[in-house]
């Protein structure tokens, strides 16, 4: 999804869409630099990111969850549809509280997929619409706007929509695993009470980072809006 539209200047791009913007350049600015801080500090008991993933599983008596390697940087992320538990580099051999917080999390959704967690449910059946939404909804909106075809600007904003829904009902889902996880790494020992702040102040930035996006995309999704009844 492009992050602006290209469209004439008007207000509300530069008192709406551009704060949006910067908040969430900001918000993945933060993750990498909190990442980068605290995976070089190393866990007291050792613990592997992979090896952390394990155990919040087993602490949660959920089976049949492969743990592999994927390269790239912070590309870690569970995939339901083959119930596997992708870590990165930096993350699945690493012993950092950072590693350690990260995998947790991505056990966390393991956990939600395992447990049938509503949101994770609803987000998983509005994916197929989302992508739609996602590939035609601004083109739509554009050549509507181009061709004065108002009919195809509200099929474009309505698939828009679609995209700002799957991005709020990720919110709790984000969360929800973070807060899965903190509460194993806290409760069964993997971190200590003086890592643990660490841990949770990545996955916090972490999660700001779908907060910076749902806050882009609700902005342009207003901005449409606005145009659409001018236009009107």
């Amino acid at each position: 999804m492009p992050s602006f539209l290209y469209f004439p200047f008007d207000p509300l791009y530069l008192y709406l869409v551009l704060p949006a913007m910067v908040f969430a350049m900001v918000a993945q600015f933060m993750v990498s630099s909190r990442f980068k801080k605290y995976s070089k500090l190393r866990t007291m008991r050792g613990v592997t990111g992979a090896a952390a993933a394990q155990m919040v599983l087993r602490n949660a008596g959920v089976t049949g969850v492969r743990i592999e390697r994927v390269s790239g940087k912070l590309s870690d992320h569970f995939d339901p549809r083959k119930n596997v538990i992708r870590l990165s580099d930096s993350v699945h051999d690493m012993a950092s509280v950072a590693a350690v917080g990260v995998a947790a999390h991505e056990a966390g959704h393991a956990i939600q997929y395992a447990r049938s967690y509503a949101p994770m449910k609803i987000r998983a059946a509005i994916i197929p619409i989302t992508n739609i939404g996602s590939m035609l909804a601004i083109p739509l909106v554009m050549a509507g706007f181009i061709f004065e075809m108002m009919g195809l600007v509200n099929i474009g904003i309505i698939l828009f929509g679609a995209v700002v829904v799957f991005q709020l009902i990720t919110l709790p889902v984000e969360f929800n695993a973070s807060r899965r996880a903190m509460n194993t790494l806290r409760g069964t020992g993997i971190l200590s009470s003086e890592e643990a702040p660490a841990a949770r102040k990545v996955l916090t930035a972490a999660a700001m980072t779908y907060v910076g996006a749902l806050a882009v995309s609700l902005a342009q999704l207003i901005r449409l809006m606005a145009m659409a009844n001018r236009r009107r």
